[in-house]
């Protein structure tokens, strides 16, 4: 894909939606030609390899446990991996938890809510 391409194409699907209206064309235009996975399967799969990876390496060694750290919104994990990266050298055998509830509350015309369930439609994209 061409960046004349990709541009044209988040015109389009920003001029055909209200909701995107704040979003520039030319962003996402660089972060589909920057981004490796195209849709969340690519990142399924990219990620399940790496666990399947982890846990076998568990299997032969306890002493090869997952690391994890929980944080509740996007900058902060930003933060957390960049920290980690610079202290081990690699992110490798160190994992985030983002919450789900908590990213849509974030993301909530009527402020956080205690449950994903009750979290209404302003929530996410139409």
């Amino acid at each position: 894909m061409s960046y004349r391409a990709a541009l044209e194409g988040a015109e389009k699907a920003i001029q055909a939606n209200d909701t995107w209206n704040g979003v520039e064309a030319e962003a996402v235009a660089r972060m589909r030609l920057q981004n490796q996975f195209r849709t969340g399967l690519d990142i399924a799969r990219y990620t399940a390899k790496i666990m399947r990876q982890d846990m076998a390496a568990f299997d032969r060694d306890a002493a090869h446990y997952t690391q994890s750290l929980g944080c509740w919104h996007g900058f902060i994990g930003q933060q957390k991996l960049i920290a980690i990266k610079k202290h081990f050298g690699s992110t490798q055998g160190r994992y985030l938890y983002l919450s789900g509830w908590m990213i849509a509350a974030l993301r909530s015309d009527f402020g956080p809510l205690p449950d994903q369930s009750m979290h209404e439609k302003t929530s996410v994209p139409a």
